[in-house]
């Protein structure tokens, strides 16, 4: 069995966002990019089931510019992956045009039994590429997975609102969407950086693929950061006296009561 990981690089979670001094969007000049934490559930899940003797290989795909991305392509490859596919595009490409490119290009590997992916992307949480890439290829999926056992099917457990759990078996191929609790994802050793620097990276275009970029934005006025917090303000004297004091903030101040 063959596994594809569609995997997604984003802004490191601790860069400092800086906005174009227009308000259109954000400034990405010097922002450190990661592969998306949630894809690294994914990529890990493909290891594992590779390593356990149920697949043959292991290949990570993403979208974005090519001469970017190939860094979170090589990290893939440095934790076990065993060669990748880059998709040259705009990197705000729609999420229908990015699922329309990674299934063509996986339609254009030849036969597989799984896709993974992570639940969503943390930059724009739209949580959709997933079940729109299942759509395209028409395969059963499922998403927000925190358990998988595999056999001729996939038995997986998905978390749901209020805390249940729901069980749900699918047939290959199928597509997974890895949550938070999947596994723990390896770091990259040393040996590893090493030998992904040898491993095969095949680069397509959207024009290659025969998708069409479309443009879906969502009409804004202008982006602001958030107001600067005020000052915290500590309450002295015992908890009578400061119960007193803040309840006296929040009637003058807060305007809460």
């Amino acid at each position: 069995m063959k596994i594809f990981v569609c995997i997604k690089q984003v802004p490191d979670t601790e860069t400092k966002i800086k906005l174009k001094p227009d308000g259109s969007g954000v400034d990405f000049a010097g922002v450190k990019w990661v592969m998306n934490p949630y894809d690294e559930f994914a990529v890990e899940e493909a290891i594992k089931t590779r390593e356990a003797g149920k697949a043959t290989n292991v290949t990570v795909l993403s979208v974005g510019p090519k001469t970017r991305i190939v860094e979170t392509l090589r990290t893939a490859m440095a934790m076990g992956a065993d060669d990748a596919i880059a998709i040259d595009a705009a990197d705000d490409l729609d999420s229908i045009s990015t699922a329309r490119a990674l299934a063509a290009a996986i339609k254009a590997e030849g036969e597989y039994g799984m896709v993974l992916t992570g639940k969503l992307a943390i930059d724009d949480n739209a949580a959709s590429v997933g079940q729109m890439v299942a759509e395209f290829l028409n395969i059963p999926h499922a998403t927000v997975v925190s358990k998988i056992e595999l056999a001729d099917s996939a038995t997986v457990e998905r978390e749901t609102e209020g805390g249940t759990k729901e069980i749900l078996e699918l047939k290959k191929p199928m597509l997974i969407a890895a949550n938070k609790g999947l596994n723990m994802p390896r770091y990259a050793s040393l040996p590893g950086i090493m030998k992904a620097k040898k491993k095969p990276i095949k680069e397509l275009t959207l024009d290659g693929l025969g998708v069409t970029a479309t443009a879906t934005r969502v009409k804004h006025v202008a982006y602001q950061l958030p107001a600067e917090k005020p000052p915290v303000k500590m309450l002295d004297g015992d908890f009578s006296a400061q119960a007193k004091t803040l309840a006296q903030l929040l009637r003058s101040e807060a305007k809460v009561l």
